[in-house]
């Protein structure tokens, strides 16, 4: 039996092997959280990138939003250029 379209995306999403940026907010509250990227990301970025983005969603969320943008480093690395 085919998969859906939407079917198709979680299974590529699932293997992509998302997780936090710091491995100890899964433990935090929500709003203390930081980013949430896939593996093959979060290998490749230094940890400054990480401490900034991180930074970055927090004060997002702290100000009441859902979501907070990617810099253009983290979106060129996520879509594979």
């Amino acid at each position: 039996m085919a998969l859906k379209k939407s079917q198709k995306s979680l299974k590529k999403w699932t293997s992509q092997k998302w997780d936090y940026v710091n491995p100890k907010d899964k433990k935090k509250p929500k709003s203390k959280r930081g980013r949430y990227l896939p593996k093959s990301v979060r290998d490749s970025m230094t940890p400054a990138q990480k401490a900034y983005e991180n930074r970055k969603k927090r004060k997002a969320t702290k100000a009441g939003k859902q979501r907070a943008k990617y810099s253009k480093k983290v979106r060129r690395k996520m879509r594979g250029k």
